[in-house]
């Protein structure tokens, strides 16, 4: 059992060496997050600017992938089992975004908030899979202030509020990475 559990930590290890603890997601995501800002900006109605934020999403991994040959990160790293765990880990929102799905028709001027709250909250297993305190952080505090933002304020705001959070996210990961 001992030696079971000294192989899944060396499996950890090597994902958080090679993956960077998935810094060239949260690169990607940061552009995609300025993206929806802006279209927030927009004068667009409000279905046109949350069917536009949805088509943003599409090239969050080309993004990633470009951003790890950029870093020199693994981007799939097919030696390590773990590898696939992050990938499960990563289609695990899939399901959470039809709630999105939902709100474009039936709470619009909310979708953009709920979006933030699922992206933020599916950093929780990475904070086992990188061995990081950091995402664990995230995972809480991304969803209750855009909880807070979305209810309070335009859905461009909110988008911006995320932006500034994943930068905060992506610096305390490099922290980490040292």
């Amino acid at each position: 059992m001992e030696h079971g559990k000294a192989v899944i930590e060396q499996l950890r290890d090597g994902q958080i060496k090679s993956q960077k603890r998935g810094i060239h997601f949260i690169l990607a995501s940061i552009v995609l997050w300025c993206g929806i800002t802006v279209v927030g900006m927009s004068d667009f109605p409000v279905l046109t600017k949350n069917m536009i934020t949805f088509c943003l999403s599409a090239p969050l991994m080309p993004l990633a992938l470009l951003f790890s040959k950029m870093l020199g990160i693994t981007f799939n790293d097919k030696k390590n089992p773990l590898n696939f765990l992050g990938i499960l880990f990563a289609l695990a929102q899939m399901p959470y975004l039809l709630i999105v799905m939902w709100a474009y028709s039936k709470m619009p001027n909310q979708m953009v908030m709920l979006y933030a709250m699922i992206t933020g909250a599916h950093f929780l297993p990475y904070g086992w899979l990188y061995k990081s305190k950091v995402y664990y952080i995230y995972a809480v505090i991304i969803p209750v202030v855009e909880l807070v933002l979305g209810c309070t304020a335009n859905a461009w705001i909110t988008a911006l509020g995320m932006v500034i959070l994943e930068i905060t996210l992506l610096a305390a990961l490099l922290w980490e990475n040292r």
